[in-house]
């Protein structure tokens, strides 16, 4: 019997209901691409929290186009916001959602247990 708990235990946390599940799923698709990961890091760690896509095409390495295009899915995800100032976009990493996807995957953990 004591076999049965430890593999079975009732505390598995709670499972995520459908719209959770597609609404993560979103997300991780959104971030599924190492690009697109890369500039999550570039802007998170930029001084001041926000970067300029001027300075985003070097360090990835890639076409102006394709950045932007891996920025534009980070926005439409709710991960990154665009802030247009003159000729230029900047990016900043929006924290609610970052919190979203770690409270969303915290949710389906057991609790600790004492």
């Amino acid at each position: 019997m004591d076999a049965i708990l430890r593999c079975c235990g009732t505390d598995r946390g709670r499972a995520l209901d459908e719209a959770q599940a597609t609404e993560l799923a979103e997300l991780f698709k959104a971030l599924a691409d190492p690009a697109r990961v890369r500039l999550l890091s570039i802007v998170a760690t930029s001084e001041g929290g926000e970067a300029c896509a001027c300075d985003l095409v070097e360090p990835l390495g890639r076409a102006q186009p394709t950045v932007s295009h891996h920025l534009s899915v980070l926005v439409d995800a709710g991960i990154l916001e665009r802030e247009k100032r003159g000729r230029w976009a900047w990016y900043r990493v929006v924290p609610e959602r970052l919190a979203s996807i770690r409270a969303s995957l915290d949710a389906t953990d057991p609790a600790p247990t004492a």
